[in-house]
C-alpha cells in the first residue's frame, strides 16, 4: 500500500502535497518524492526513506507550482531506492504518475514500449505506464485524460493511478481498480488522495471512486466517468471525523496512543445499536427475516489480525445461533473450490476495506449467489460497497500499522452481528441474550480497568526483550488472543512468536520449550480451566518463563506465573476483547525496549491492496 496525493488549485502546490503525505506515510514508508508542474516541464525530487528524508532534500529547493502529485512508497517492483522511488515520468518528460498497485502486465508493455525506443530508468511497473501514457499522447495528440483512457484497458492488475501534464496545468487524472483513489474539491482547488486524512484540511466531502473509474479534478471541480469514457454520477460520502483524530494527541506513538483509545472506540461500535433495554438494531442489515432463517452455513473470510477476530467470531455464531460456521485466510478462499449458494453468509473483515484478498473473496462469493456481508471501519470503502450489508465499526482512524482499536471494535461488532442473527432467527433466550449485552455494555469500563496494567506490562516488557522466541496458547476463544498477541509481538518487535492450540503442544510444539523462553497462555474464558493450567505446568516443568493472562484473584494461576496480568470477569465468549489488551502493550513495550519503532514496522503497510 503507498501513500498517495495530488493538488491543483491557486495555492502552491508543495506544501499540500507534504502535508497530506505526512498524513499517508503510515501507509508505505520505503520511499517517498513528489512532482511539480510548472514552466513547461516536470520538476521531481524523490528520496528513498522516510518522507524525512525527501524533505530534507527540498529544503531550498526551487518547486513553485500550482500543481503537483506526491507519493510514500510501499516497494513491489524494484529496491526502495532513489531511482524507484515515484513519481515517474514518461519519455518526454512532460507526464508524471504515481501509482499504488501492481501491474501485473508489465513485462509484455515494457518490451512494446523498448521496441518502440524508449528507455526506461527503474525497475518498476510505474514507469512503464507512464511512457505507454505518454507515448499515446505524442503519437496522436490527444489529451492526459484521453490517453489515460486509453491506457487503462491495457493494464492488468490492481492499480490507483495519479498523472499530471506539464501542457495541462490545470487537470489531474486519477485512476481506480481494486486500489483505492478518494477524490474532492472545494471553491478554489481539486484533491486526490489514497486516503482520507490527507483531503481533511481542505474538504470533508469526498468521492471514494469505484472499480473502472476515471476522475478528471480541476481547481474546484471533479469530474466522474468510467473506463469507456462515459460521465457518471459519483456519490459523495460526508466526512465526520476530523484531523484531530489522526494526531498523537500527547502519546509518544501513534500505537500507543490508539491502545488507550479502545474503551472509546468499543462504545462507537455499539452506538445507537444497543439501547437501554437491550435490543439491538442493525440499521445497516436488511435482509428479511426469511432471509436470516433460512441460512444454513456462515463462511468468515479475513486476513491477518482480522482472520483473527473471525476466528474469535466462529465460536460466538456457533454458539448463539447454532449455524455451521468456516473461517478461510481470505487468501486461500477462492482456491479451495468452496461451495457456497443463496443460502450462505459470507462474512467478510478487513479494517481498511480495501484488503485485496478479501476483497477478492467477498466478490467471488457474490458471484456464487451468497449473502454477503461486511466489516469495516472505513465509509465509502470498496468492501462496504460490494457487500450486501455492511457494519462499520466507527472506530475511528488507526494510523499505526499494528492493528488495535480496530480489533476490538471488530470483535464488539462480530458478538453484535451473531447476537442479531440468533434474535433474528429465534434461537437465543431472551434473558440470556439481555445478559450478554449487559455484558457488552460494561465493556468500555473494564477497558479502562484492564490498561491500568500498563506498569506491570511493561516491567515484564523489559524482562523479556532480550528472548528470541515467545510461545502463545489458549484453548476456545482464547486461541485467537494467542494468535493475536502473536502476530503483535513479530509485527514491531521482530521476535519469532508462534500461537499455538494449547492442546496442541504435546503433538509437536513443545519440543521449542526450553529454559528461559517466554509462554504466554490465556486461562480466561475457557471452559477447559484445568486443562489449560495443566498446559501451563507443562512448560513450566521444562523451563519456560509463564506470562499468564488470568482471572482476578486466581491463586492457582499465580503459583505457576513469573508474570501474571489479571483480568475483569466477564461472558467467556467476550474475553478476547479484554485479554488482547495487555498483548498489545506487551508487543509495545517489547519494541520500545528494543529501540524499534512500533507505527512504522519494516516490510509492513496498513492495509494490503495487492495478492
Amino acid at each position: 500500500m503507498c501513500g498517495i496525493v495530488g493538488y491543483v488549485g491557486n495555492e502552491a502546490a508543495l506544501p499540500v502535497l507534504i502535508e497530506g503525505m505526512r498524513q499517508l506515510e503510515y501507509r508505505g514508508y520505503d520511499s517517498a518524492g513528489v512532482a511539480i508542474a510548472a514552466s513547461g516541464g516536470i520538476a521531481r525530487v524523490r528520496r528513498a526513506g522516510q518522507l524525512g528524508n525527501l524533505e530534507e532534500a527540498l529544503d531550498g529547493a526551487e518547486l513553485s507550482g500550482t500543481i503537483g502529485i506526491g507519493h510514500t512508497r510501499w516497494a513491489t517492483h524494484g529496491a526502495p531506492d532513489d531511482t524507484n522511488a515515484h513519481p515517474h515520468v514518461d519519455s518526454s518528460g512532460k507526464v508524471a504518475i504515481v501509482h499504488n498497485g501492481i501491474v501485473e502486465n508489465f513485462d509484455v508493455l515494457k518490451e512494446e514500449l523498448e521496441a518502440e525506443g524508449h528507455a526506461f530508468e527503474s525497475e518498476t511497473d510505474t514507469e512503464v505506464v507512464a511512457k505507454l501514457v505518454g507515448s499515446i499522447m505524442e503519437s496522436t495528440g490527444v489529451s492526459l485524460l484521453e490517453a489515460t483512457l486509453a491506457t487503462v484497458d491495457r493494464l492488468e492488475g490492481a492499480f490507483g493511478l495519479v498523472l499530471v501534464h506539464a501542457d495541462e496545468p490545470e487537470t489531474i487524472v486519477a485512476v481506480r481498480q481494486d486500489s483505492p483513489i478518494i477524490v474532492g474539491a472545494n471553491g478554489h482547488a481539486g484533491l486526490v488522495a489514497s486516503g482520507i486524512p490527507a483531503l481533511l484540511p481542505y474538504t470533508r466531502d469526498v468521492i471514494p471512486l469505484e472499480n473502472r473509474q476515471v476522475a478528471e479534478i480541476r481547481p474546484g471541480s471533479v469530474r466522474v466517468l468510467d473506463f469507456e469514457g462515459r460521465e457518471v454520477d459519483a456519490e459523495t460520502v460526508h466526512v465526520e471525523w476530523d484531523l484531530d483524530a489522526a494526531e498523537k494527541s500527547g502519546y509518544e506513538d501513534f500505537m500507543l496512543k490508539e491502545i488507550f483509545e479502545q474503551p472509546e472506540a468499543v462504545r462507537n461500535t455499539m452506538r445507537g445499536r444497543v439501547d437501554k433495554q437491550g435490543h439491538i438494531t442493525l440499521d445497516e442489515v436488511t435482509w428479511s427475516r426469511a432471509d436470516i432463517e433460512g441460512i444454513t452455513k456462515v463462511v468468515v473470510v479475513a486476513c491477518g489480525t482480522s482472520y483473527h477476530s473471525g476466528m474469535a467470531a466462529k465460536h460466538a455464531i456457533e454458539h448463539y445461533t447454532r449455524i455451521p460456521v468456516e473461517l478461510d485466510l481470505a487468501s486461500e478462499f477462492r482456491y479451495r473450490d468452496p461451495v457456497l449458494d443463496e443460502h450462505s453468509l459470507v462474512i467478510g473483515i478487513a479494517q481498511s476495506g480495501e484488503t485485496a484478498d478479501t476483497l477478492a473473496a467477498v466478490r467471488f462469493a457474490k458471484d456464487m449467489g451468497a449473502m454477503v456481508v461486511a466489516i469495516t471501519n472505513v465509509a465509502g470503502s470498496s468492501i462496504a460497497r460490494d457487500a450486501d450489508a455492511v457494519l462499520f465499526t466507527h472506530a475511528g482512524p488507526e494510523i499505526g500499522v499494528a492493528a488495535t482499536k480496530t480489533f476490538l471494535a471488530q470483535l464488539v461488532a462480530l458478538n453484535l452481528f451473531a447476537l442479531y442473527l440468533a434474535r433474528e432467527r429465534g434461537v437465543m433466550e431472551a434473558d440470556k441474550l439481555s445478559e450478554t449485552i449487559d455484558a457488552m455494555r460494561a465493556l468500555p469500563d473494564q477497558i479502562e480497568e484492564v490498561l491500568t496494567l500498563q506498569g506491570e506490562v511493561h516491567r515484564a516488557a523489559k524482562r523479556y526483550a532480550d528472548a528470541r522466541d515467545f510461545i502463545f496458547i489458549g484453548r476456545g476463544v482464547g486461541m485467537a488472543v494467542a494468535l493475536e498477541g502473536a502476530l503483535k509481538l513479530k509485527e514491531i518487535s521482530y521476535i519469532h512468536a508462534e500461537g499455538y492450540a494449547a492442546g496442541e503442544l504435546k503433538h509437536g510444539a513443545i519440543a521449542l520449550i526450553e529454559g528461559g523462553v517466554p509462554v504466554v497462555a490465556i486461562l480466561t474464558g475457557t471452559a477447559l480451566y484445568d486443562k489449560m493450567l495443566g498446559n501451563v505446568q507443562e512448560v513450566k516443568a521444562r523451563g519456560a518463563e509463564t506470562i499468564l493472562i488470568a482471572p482476578r484473584n486466581d491463586e492457582r494461576a499465580r503459583s505457576l506465573a513469573n508474570e501474571m496480568f489479571e483480568m475483569p470477569t466477564t461472558k467467556p465468549l467476550l474475553t478476547p476483547i479484554l485479554d488482547t489488551i495487555p498483548l498489545q502493550m506487551l508487543a509495545y513495550f517489547v519494541a520500545k525496549e528494543r529501540g524499534l519503532s512500533p507505527d512504522k514496522p519494516r516490510n509492513l503497510a496498513k492495509s494490503v491492496t495487492v495478492e
